[in-house]
C-alpha cells in the first residue's frame, strides 16, 4: 500500500508543479513580483529565499496543492510589479498559464507514449484472427474488411480513440456509421451494438478489430494532436454528463480513487500508467479552467468582466464569491473521498 501511495503522490507533485511553475513563468516574464514558489500545503519542510528576487521557495508537509503567491493576487498593491498593476491581458496569460502548462505536459506526455509505440490503431476495419470480421454487428450490417470509418452519427473519426469512444459513449443506441470504401463513402444506418454496464453507466462494446498504420513522423504528429483533442473530448463530455445527470456519484473519484487506479495502472505496465497520467493531467487543466469560483476559470471570468466593463471589481468582492466557491470544493470533495473509503471496503 506504501508504494501505490508514494507513487500517487509522485503524480500529484509533478502535475502540482507543471501547474504552478506556468504560473510562475509568466509572472516572471510580466515582471510580476512572486511572494512565494510552494509545493505542498501547511507547515513547511523545506524552504530557500532567493537573495536576487526575494522569491521564497518552499516544500511543505502536505502533498494536496501547492501554490504561487504574488504581489497584489488578493489585494491593491500600490507596488510597481504588483498583478493588480499589470493590464488585463496580462493577468489573464498568468491566470490561464497553469491550466495550460498541465495541457501542455499531457501533450508531451503523449507525444512520447507514441513516438515509443511501434505502430498505431488506424480507422481501417480489419478481418483479425481475434476479432473475425463475421461475428462483429459492423459485418451484418454490410461494412466490409478495408472500408475506413469516416463518421459515426455524422461526427467526423480522426483517430481510433475517437471511434471505440463513440462507440462505448452513444452506443446503447443504434449508430449510423459512414466509411469510404474506394473512394466512396457510403451510410449504414442504425447499427446496435451490444452493451455492458459499470458504475451505473451503461456503455456500448466495440466488437471489432482495425488494421495498425506504419508510424512516421506525419503519422506520430498526427496521432499526438488528434488523440490529445480526443481526450480533451472525453472530458467535456465526463464533465457535461455529471451536470445534466447522465453519470452518477458513483462515476465520480477523488483521491483516494485516483491512488487505486494508479496503483492498477503500474501493475499493467509503464505505457498503461503514462496514459493515465496524461487523462489525469489533461483533467487538470481543463477542470481548473471551469467558470466555478476559487478555480483559475473562475478568476478568468472576473478578469474578462474587468475587460469588458473597463474598470475593476472591488478585491473584496470578488474574495467573498471565491471564498464561497472555496468552501463549496472543499465539501464536494470531502463527500468524494468518503465515498471511495466507503468503497474499498
Amino acid at each position: 500500500m506504501v508504494w501505490k501511495i508514494l507513487l500517487a503522490l509522485l503524480f500529484f507533485s509533478f502535475m502540482i508543479f507543471a501547474h504552478e511553475f506556468g504560473h510562475f513563468i509568466t509572472a516572471r516574464m510580466f515582471k510580476v513580483g512572486v511572494k512565494e514558489f510552494s509545493i505542498g500545503m501547511g507547515p513547511k519542510l523545506v524552504s530557500r529565499r532567493s537573495k536576487k528576487s526575494g522569491t521564497l521557495y518552499a516544500l511543505r508537509l502536505l502533498p494536496i496543492g501547492g501554490f504561487v503567491s504574488l504581489v497584489g493576487e488578493d489585494e491593491n498593491s500600490e507596488e510597481e510589479n504588483a498583478l493588480n498593476k499589470k493590464p488585463w491581458y496580462q493577468r489573464f496569460v498568468i491566470l490561464f498559464a497553469g491550466s495550460g502548462m498541465n495541457i501542455l505536459t499531457a501533450i508531451i506526455a503523449m507525444f512520447i507514449i507514441l513516438a515509443s509505440s511501434p505502430y498505431y490503431a488506424s480507422c481501417v476495419v480489419a478481418d483479425s484472427p481475434n476479432y473475425p470480421l463475421e461475428e462483429s454487428v459492423l459485418y451484418g450490417a454490410g461494412i466490409m474488411d478495408g472500408d475506413r470509418i469516416v463518421e459515426i452519427n455524422g461526427e467526423k473519426m480522426k483517430v481510433y480513440q475517437d471511434i471505440s469512444y463513440k462507440i462505448m459513449l452513444d452506443g446503447v443506441e443504434p449508430l449510423d456509421i459512414t466509411v469510404e470504401r474506394n473512394g466512396e463513402e457510403i451510410l449504414f444506418e442504425d447499427i446496435q451494438f451490444t452493451t455492458d454496464e459499470e458504475d451505473g453507466v451503461t456503455f456500448g462494446m466495440p466488437d471489432f478489430s482495425v488494421y495498425a498504420q506504419r508510424k512516421t513522423l506525419k503519422t506520430l504528429l498526427y496521432e499526438t494532436v488528434y488523440e490529445s483533442f480526443s481526450t480533451v473530448k472525453v472530458i467535456y463530455d465526463s464533465l457535461i454528463g455529471l451536470i445534466t445527470g447522465k453519470y452518477g456519484m458513483e462515476a465520480v473519484s477523488g483521491p483516494v480513487g485516483t491512488v487505486n487506479a494508479i496503483a492498477e495502472s503500474a501493475s499493467m505496465g509503464v505505457r498503461t500508467l503514462a496514459t493515465l497520467f496524461v487523462f489525469i493531467s489533461m483533467n487538470l487543466g481543463i477542470f481548473n479552467l471551469l467558470p466555478i469560483p476559487a478555480l483559475d476559470g473562475g478568476r478568468l471570468v472576473f478578469v474578462l468582466v474587468e475587460a469588458v466593463r473597463r474598470k475593476p471589481i472591488k478585491p473584496e468582492h470578488e474574495g467573498y464569491v471565491h471564498l464561497a466557491g472555496m468552501i463549496i470544493l472543499f465539501g464536494f470533495m470531502a463527500i468524494i473521498t468518503l465515498k471511495d473509503i466507503f468503497k474499498l471496503f
